[in-house]
């Protein structure tokens, strides 16, 4: 008996074991969320729990605004578009679309009546994979949900099976280098063969001629460029989890074929990025791309626009990250909405704060809240 007991444990053990590295190592789910709430336990990162000091109560954040006129934001958003793709945003369509896909993880949804696979592939062999939902009850409306740093969007199955429930076509992703998205060996003139595993060995491709960032974005631009040929839907809107909150707030910044956007736990401005040794990850902290246009500006630039609006939604005693507690310290939204009426009172931009959980998720209140904030815009 003892020698069975201990021939079923010991497999048992290796594969734990074996994960338990794979999550350190590839920064597999829940790798973030675990890193972080060391960090928060131990007080790692930061010489305070919390920003006390009266600099940042007495900073003006409108100093660092430098969109004045419409001119200015379209400015900014032509010298991002050039930033990421040295040139215009693609027009082209993805690599291969698979109709009909069927993945065992999403047999179950009642009002999927299907699955298509969508292929993108880029530079240096790095590739991304969506899944566009097709519900047999539709709305006409699509929703881009994007995934963030902690494993594969399938993690947030909820997510998609509530808004399949309520009509809504749903494309499904995941950052580069993460969840089904492959980690590609790169062979770099500087450096050698070397696999990429995590965004911050992107800057070793930064040059004059390619950005990185385009690995970010380029998936949502050509998924939507497929969907444009194919379909006819009434309105996109955008949702996105931490890191996917990240690029909800950047994709919709330089596409107006985003009408509302919600971002949970996604970023803050630099200024409250307080986590000394975790400022974030490349794309979060890329000197490049926020020289353009800072954090501020690019919450004015996604809200901007008829019948446009950007949320950003923030959790009490997130263990991950951007706590709900220090955006109430620091409060900016008063100051993105003031900037939007100088603009000429085109667009809307408000903050949720949801003390429903205390996960790094996006809550049934959250959920909720989205809803009805995307129904109420009419």
């Amino acid at each position: 008996m003892r020698l069975r007991i201990l021939g079923i444990m010991i497999p048992i053990i290796i594969i734990v074991f074996s994960y338990g590295i794979a999550v350190g190592l590839y920064e597999y789910f829940p790798y973030e969320v675990l890193n972080q709430t060391k960090k928060i336990i131990l007080n790692e990162g930061t010489d305070e729990p919390i920003i006390t000091s009266t600099s940042f109560e007495k900073f003006d954040i409108s100093s660092i605004i430098e969109i004045e006129t419409k001119e200015d934001l379209n400015s900014k958003k032509t010298s991002l578009i050039n930033y990421i793709w040295k040139n215009q945003m693609p027009t082209k369509l993805p690599a291969n679309i698979e109709a009909n896909f069927i993945d065992d993880n999403f047999r179950d949804l009642k009002n999927l009546k299907q699955l298509d696979k969508i292929t993108i592939e880029m530079e240096n062999g790095v590739s991304s994979i969506a899944y566009f939902f097709i519900p047999y009850d539709s709305n006409n409306k699509l929703i881009i949900y994007h995934h963030g740093h902690a494993g594969d969007f399938v993690l947030e199955k909820s997510t998609i099976t509530f808004f399949l429930n309520h009509g809504y076509s749903v494309v499904g992703f995941n950052m580069p280098l993460k969840g089904m998205n492959n980690q590609p060996v790169i062979e770099t003139s500087d450096f050698g063969p070397i696999k990429f595993i995590s965004h911050k060995q992107f800057p070793l491709l930064e040059s004059s001629k390619f950005s990185p960032m385009k690995y970010f974005v380029e998936p949502i631009v050509l998924s939507l460029n497929y969907i444009d040929e194919k379909y006819d839907y009434d309105s996109y809107y955008m949702i996105g989890l931490s890191g996917g909150g990240w690029t909800t707030v950047l994709y919709s910044a330089i596409d107006e074929r985003i009408s509302q956007t919600y971002s949970v736990a996604g970023s803050y401005p630099l200024h409250l990025r307080h986590e000394a040794k975790n400022l974030g990850d490349y794309e979060q902290i890329n000197p490049n791309l926020y020289r353009i246009a800072n954090y501020l500006e690019l919450y004015i630039m996604s809200s901007f626009g008829d019948d446009r609006k950007l949320v950003q939604l923030f959790i009490y005693n997130d263990p991950c990250c951007f706590q709900a507690e220090l955006y109430e310290k620091f409060p900016y939204a008063n100051a993105i909405q003031d900037r939007l009426e100088i603009l000429g009172n085109e667009g809307k931009f408000s903050v949720f704060l949801d003390n429903s959980t205390n996960q790094h998720e996006i809550s049934d209140h959250a959920l909720s809240l989205i809803l009805d904030d995307m129904l109420n815009k009419g």
